[in-house]
């Protein structure tokens, strides 16, 4: 038996799937989500120099459209589009200052799914009937619940009636590039605030529409201060305070050669991530978010950053990894003890910084708390994965995300919390950073684990009647693999947990997994789950019998893909084919 004590991660409940149906745009509309997220944040680039100020004239868009064409190379095919896009951003700061009351959703009824579309028409559009086919029940679910008006209809002639009578003061529509074209003289002599996200086709029948833009429309408010923050430049700023002349302005110069290799050490490469969500916590629950940044603030940020770089001394050392940021690490270039040391140093540093920090008291005392147990979390996570190479077993994959969960979340956790303290409101949001930073830990090590495995894994030829390669094997295999000391470039142990596939008898042993895939499903070019997902139910209705859900109660096991199925970081011969699924049980 082992020894490791580790207690079964809970997953999330399921969230419920918009549909997502896929047609090829237009080809005067960029072609790819990423083209057209691409050109969406040059428009707000642009504006943040252009000053230009709504409603304006359909001609100065237009020139303003063209001079966006022509500075960034863009397909002059796409001025018209690029048009609309500039529009919105205009009227983007107006909107957000209307209250949702006085603010309209227009959609278009081909966004419906025409074929099968159950719900009936009236003199004012169309009536949904919440079938879950299309994205109308969504977007008019939420509107509603925000306090929108909402239609389902064309023509101009009931949005004019509507804006007559006063109760109406913004539009958030969703539209072909045609109509809005026709529509846009009417907009500009009312003067209104109106945004439309375009559709992606003009055909008038089964259109699609990016989803993400219409939600943030829906949802700006002038109470988010979060909005307005430009969170790239707020990381490059708190990249800045880790340059050596930064870090010894605000600490001091180091006293002696251990604080010189602390120092260096702290500032040598690294995203920076940590520390970054420290500050941008603490921006988004501010009063005043265009205020400047505290000298407190700047040193809670290294604190974190401290714990962090700690951590990763420490990490080489029990992965016995020679290398990090493409230079030697710290016990390869100075030996283990002086790599024990510095970290024990640094981990010393972070909370002198906090202790230090010239705040209210229960502020201080908060920050401290928070790094306190998180450090305690993440020793223990670390340590259940230690364990485990002592007496390696097959784990469970809800086991595999509670060691991730333990060893990734509390970073996280940390540092989105000492931000929220140091703004005087964490108890508002405590629970919420919790359960966010689970998440993002969890997320974070799987998709850090598919980088390394498209990158590192060999590929092999597995038996057909071998499980998936992503399912965990056997506790004899572990065992084996157990023996040999582990060589990595820089990727943690945990991703040793799950072990290697078993060979058929008569075939030459496949070469060990350097790591776990945590794929399940996932092939190399998408390196998220695909799920099968049937279609959406109404509101209150049972699941589909066609709906695979990740984890069912009391299901500890990984997805399988189906038979026929290659798995796409394996080998891509006929023999790569996944077992079926044992049937599911039936349910509780």
């Amino acid at each position: 038996m082992s020894t490791v004590a580790v207690r079964s991660a809970q997953l999330p409940p399921a969230v419920p799937i918009t549909v997502r149906r896929f047609r090829q745009p237009k080809k005067n509309i960029p072609q790819t989500k990423v083209e057209r997220d691409h050109i969406l944040g040059t428009i707000r680039k642009y504006l943040e120099t252009a000053k230009l100020v709504p409603p304006a004239p359909l001609d100065e868009m237009r020139y303003h459209a063209e001079k966006i064409v022509a500075d960034n190379n863009f397909n002059p095919i796409y001025r018209d589009y690029i048009g609309v896009l500039l529009s919105n951003e205009l009227w983007r700061e107006t909107l957000a200052t209307i209250p949702y009351e006085k603010r309209l959703l227009l959609m278009p009824k081909c966004l419906r799914v025409e074929s099968k579309c159950p719900a009936p028409f009236d003199e004012f559009g169309l009536l949904c009937k919440q079938c879950g086919l299309c994205t109308i029940q969504d977007f008019q679910n939420e509107a509603e619940k925000l306090g929108y008006a909402v239609l389902v209809a064309e023509g101009s002639a009931i949005v004019m009636s509507l804006i007559q009578t006063g109760k109406i003061e913004a539009i958030v529509g969703i539209s072909c590039l045609p109509v809005l074209e026709r529509t846009f003289p009417y907009v500009e002599a009312a003067a209104i605030p109106a945004v439309a996200v375009p559709l992606l086709q003009d055909d008038c029948i089964d259109t699609t529409v990016d989803i993400d833009w219409v939600w943030d429309y829906i949802h700006l408010t002038s109470e988010d201060k979060t909005r307005r923050l430009n969170l790239n430049k707020l990381h490059e700023d708190v990249r800045e305070w880790f340059t050596r002349e930064s870090l010894d302005a605000l600490l001091g110069k180091p006293h002696d050669r251990t604080e010189e290799i602390a120092r260096e050490w702290l500032a040598r490469a690294g995203n920076r991530w940590r520390p970054f969500l420290t500050v941008a916590s603490y921006q988004a629950l501010r009063e005043d978010p265009e205020g400047p940044l505290s000298d407190d603030l700047k040193k809670a940020a290294i604190a974190v950053e401290c714990f962090h770089k700690a951590s990763l001394v420490h990490d080489d050392i029990e992965d016995n990894d020679a290398q990090r940021y493409g230079e030697a690490t710290l016990h390869a270039e100075h030996g283990m003890p002086v790599a024990l040391n510095v970290g024990d140093l640094l981990i010393g540093e972070g909370y002198r910084l906090l202790a230090d920090s010239n705040v209210r008291a229960d502020y201080r005392t908060a920050m401290l708390k928070i790094a306190a147990e998180g450090q305690r979390e993440l020793c223990r996570g670390q340590g259940a994965e230690l364990l485990w190479n002592n007496h390696p077993v097959a784990l469970s994959s809800t086991q595999v995300l509670e060691i991730f969960r333990s060893k990734t979340a509390p970073a996280f956790e940390v540092a989105l919390k000492i931000g929220a303290a140091l703004s005087g409101r964490l108890d508002e949001v405590e629970e919420a950073l919790h359960e966010y930073s689970e998440a993002l830990g969890i997320a974070y090590q799987i998709h850090d684990d598919l980088d390394d495995l498209a990158t590192t894994l060999p590929r092999t030829t597995l038996s057909p009647s071998a499980p998936a390669s992503c399912w965990p094997s056997s506790a004899s295999a572990a065992r084996e693999r157990s023996k040999t000391p582990w060589r990595g470039s820089g990727m943690a142990s945990s991703r040793n947990l799950l072990t290697r596939p078993r060979s058929a008898p008569g075939q030459n042993p496949a070469p060990p997994m350097r790591r776990p895939c945590s794929c399940w499903r996932a092939t190399r070019n998408r390196p998220y789950a695909a799920f099968k997902r049937g279609q959406r139910q109404p509101q209150g209705a049972p699941p589909s019998g066609d709906r695979q859900d990740l984890q069912r109660p009391g299901d500890q096991r990984l997805v399988p893909r189906v038979r026929g199925e290659e798995c796409h970081d394996r080998g891509q011969g006929a023999g790569a084919v996944a077992t079926p699924a044992p049937e599911p049980a039936p349910a509780a």
